[in-house]
């Protein structure tokens, strides 16, 4: 099983970008699924959530401009960035709870984290 970003790039100010990230593998269920970001010199933060039955959250920095969205059918989960400033620079990366199957068995982990892709906001 895997996580799977993609979307990241350089950007000007203003700009929007719209990240991705799916999971695959023998995925029995997906319950919440997340984005954090982690800046040069600064500790990972929550950037926004979603459960499997759609409610969201989101860090006050970025309400407003970003939205959170998820393909359940396709095990994706999506980060719509708009009106984008210097300060969203930062590796972005997805993270699930979930559970799949392992040698034939059922393993249910919570935090699980994909690779990051980077964003990067600058004129």
């Amino acid at each position: 099983v895997q996580l799977q970003a993609s979307g990241g790039g350089l950007v000007q100010p203003g700009g929007s970008l719209r990240l991705s990230c799916a999971a695959s593998g023998r995925i029995l269920s997906i319950s919440a699924m997340g984005w954090y970001r982690q800046a040069p010199g600064k500790q990972r933060e929550l950037v926004a959530t979603i459960t499997s039955s759609g409610s969201t959250n989101y860090a006050d920095s970025v309400k407003g401009r970003f939205t959170i969205s998820r393909d359940n059918a396709k095990n994706t989960v999506y980060l719509q960035m708009n009106s984008l400033k210097p300060e969203d620079t930062a590796v972005y990366y997805c993270n699930v709870d979930w559970c799949y199957v392992e040698y034939d068995n059922p393993v249910c982990q919570a935090d699980y984290w994909g690779k990051g892709t980077l964003v990067t906001v600058s004129s």
